[in-house]
């Protein structure tokens, strides 16, 4: 891959496509521009990749020749999530990053992240916009359970575990938020392109 709009195209399965960039921005920036630009059944971006299902490969490939990876993306509406921050892994991530717990709340508090794609779960959105200088590790042993609603951070990522399940992110607090409803549409409340601010509240 090569240039300012970098890519690998092959085919998956019978009627898809899978476009190959090289992070999880370029991979939401492509995505967007698809929607855009050409007849498709789904377009789903991924860590670095985008799914594109349904649509003609000249026309993928004419729409993807036209797309700017360096331009602004236009992002979705901002969603702000309520956090009460009394995570088992605050003073862990407070020794990683070298200040105190509520600096940790502090700093995750002032970020407005982009929910870049969807994993893992239903409704699990992997947040982008965590400073390189900010990642933490996971856990070595993940947790046979983590509650539904934990605000955790990963690496340079934060996420909401939408259900109760096994994971080694690192847990800063919790919300009562819902993030998937099939009630909803689209069900996923944070789904990708979705502007993200955690807003600290007290018990």
């Amino acid at each position: 891959m090569t240039g300012p709009a970098a890519y690998r195209m092959v085919a998956s399965g019978p009627s898809a496509l899978l476009l190959e960039v090289a992070d999880a921005a370029a991979a939401l920036s492509l995505a967007e521009h698809l929607r855009e630009e050409v007849d498709a059944t789904d377009v789903v971006p991924g860590a670095c990749t985008v799914l594109v299902d349904g649509a003609e490969p000249s026309a993928v490939a004419g729409a993807v020749e036209r797309w700017d990876p360096t331009a602004d993306p236009d992002h979705g509406p901002l969603v702000e999530v309520p956090v009460v921050y009394d995570g088992a892994d605050l003073a862990a991530v407070a020794d990683v990053w070298g200040c105190t717990v509520r600096e940790v709340v502090e700093r995750h508090t002032s970020l407005e992240l982009v929910s870049a794609f969807c994993g893992f779960a239903p409704g699990f959105a992997y947040l982008s916009g965590v400073p390189d200088e900010w990642s933490v590790p996971r856990l070595e042993s993940p947790r046979p359970r983590v509650p539904a609603g934990s605000v955790a951070l990963a690496g340079t990522w934060s996420a909401v575990y939408p259900t109760a399940s096994p994971g080694g992110w690192r847990l800063l607090g919790r919300t009562d938020v819902a993030l998937w409803d099939t009630r909803r549409t689209p069900p996923a409340l944070l789904a990708p392109g979705t502007r993200v601010a955690f807003r600290e509240v007290r018990p």
